[in-house]
């Protein structure tokens, strides 16, 4: 027989943990999944390079990249309704399953479009996947517990950072990079075995009488492609890449306030500022991810292994500040938290800026990735407890799905802007240190503003 769920105030009283008889199962199915998840998206990023050259598609190499983004996006909020409908059960089932048909789909392309195609259903699946697992630990646990669940889906990525590149490499160069697929999909089929036990444990949902918004599914998909229309355009400069540029921007302005909350542009108190800030921090911390190395090594000539050290120490300390929100001893109210995490991306950027520019040695920008790494440990999970604690149970997964969609959206707008000014500075013949002094400050630019979006947080 299943006991009742512990209150809030059992759980305060009897100092119950995540581990506890009570949710072990939970936990220990959701870690499983998420620590795969992480092992996959990591490992991939040394393959991907080899595969598209292999197969010949060197030219579309950005769609490898982009399809994965792009249909997560429109996974996310299809997977908001689908959870809110029907539970997060048939999420996580359905999302593990397409995962594995990805990785098969990719791991036998005979042609890059099939490879793509694979990267596709990849990252629709992964999108499921996430919005089920945040719909099952809002559900699953109560407030008082679900930091540390959050904070534990953040730790779960430590492992696969430090150790799935390298793997995924040397798997590469052994085998084939077809290896890499394979044996991921391997370990999909065996791990998924260990969250039936939580999955039977959820409680079934009745399916809700609620109907889809009119027009969503057609504007999720929108802006999918949008985002996509959009990362090729930033890529180029010739008259083609700027009128798809234009394209994606137009139909993103169109369609993406569908798919957020009412007020979330406009940056409204309370959740809408909440999501709108996730995108914000999370094109922010992306951006700097995908320009430090590449001015590391480029333009300062860092090895690649020196360069590495900031991925790995920002993994690190992202985790460690998720581990830290997610403790009792730090009592210290959630918007204070995203205030302080919101500072530190802030103060990141700004300290990158010293090291490009040669004010101060080179690996300052490394360092600056690295203390970024801790500010998203604080503000992403903080986010995501605000938005749970305080909207309707009915409409998690769609919560879910649109933070899901601000932080993919934050990130393909960002990068893709960065872009744009360093391919136009590097075309119009600037020095390098110039170039990337000039992205940076136009990060830094982005991120002051943030810390005061984080002050309409509070609820």
């Amino acid at each position: 027989m299943t006991s009742a769920p512990l209150t809030e105030e059992d759980v305060t009283q009897a100092k119950v943990g995540i581990f506890s008889k009570e949710y072990r199962a939970s936990t220990i199915g959701f870690a499983s999944v998420m620590f795969l998840e992480g092992f996959a998206a990591l490992a991939l990023v040394t393959t991907l390079p080899v595969a598209v050259g292999q197969l010949d598609g060197l030219a579309v190499y950005a769609l490898a990249l982009g399809g994965f983004v792009t249909m997560s996006l429109f996974g996310s909020v299809l997977a908001g309704e689908v959870a809110d409908k029907r539970g997060p059960r048939l999420l996580l089932v359905l999302g593990l399953g397409l995962f594995l048909a990805g990785l098969l789909l990719a791991g036998t392309a005979t042609t890059v479009w099939q490879l793509i195609a694979g990267r596709c259903v990849q990252g629709f699946a992964s999108s499921v996947v996430v919005v089920g697992l945040n719909v099952t630990i809002a559900q699953s646990y109560p407030s008082k517990l679900r930091p540390k669940a959050l904070s534990l889906m953040s730790t779960c990525w430590i492992v696969p950072s430090m150790i799935g590149p390298a793997i995924a490499g040397t798997v590469t160069e052994l085998l084939s990079w077809r290896w890499v697929f394979f044996g991921l999909a391997i370990l999909v089929s065996v791990a998924s075995l260990i969250p039936l036990g939580f999955l039977r444990r959820l409680s079934p949902v009745a399916e809700q009488e609620r109907s889809t918004p009119p027009g969503l599914v057609r504007a999720a998909a929108i802006v999918a492609v949008a985002a996509g229309i959009l990362h090729f355009g930033a890529s180029g400069l010739d008259l083609l890449h700027v009128l798809f540029a234009l394209a994606g921007v137009i139909a993103l302005v169109i369609s993406v306030p569908r798919l957020l909350p009412a007020g979330t542009l406009r940056a409204a108190k309370g959740i809408p500022a909440a999501i709108l800030l996730r995108g914000l921090a999370s094109g922010i911390y992306f951006a700097l991810e995908s320009y430090i190395p590449l001015m590391l090594i480029n333009q300062r000539q860092i090895s690649v292994t020196a360069a590495g050290v900031s991925f790995t120490g920002a993994t690190l300390l992202w985790a460690g500040a998720a581990w830290l929100q997610g403790h009792p001893w730090s009592e210290v109210p959630r918007h204070k938290l995203v205030l302080l995490g919101s500072a530190v991306i802030a103060g990141s950027s700004l300290i990158a800026i010293f090291g490009v520019l040669g004010i101060a040695p080179p690996m300052t920008a490394s360092v600056a990735l690295i203390v970024a790494g801790f500010g998203m440990g604080l503000v992403l999970p903080s986010l995501t407890v605000l938005a749970f604690d305080h909207c309707p149970p009915e409409d998690q997964g769609r919560y879910s799905a649109a933070m899901q969609v601000s932080q993919g959206l934050g990130s393909v707008v960002m990068i893709g802007a960065a872009g744009a000014l360093f391919n136009v500075g590097t075309a119009a013949g600037y020095s390098g240190g110039l170039v990337y002094g000039v992205v940076f400050t136009f990060v830094a630019l982005i991120a002051l503003p943030a810390c005061l979006l984080a002050l309409r947080t509070r609820i």
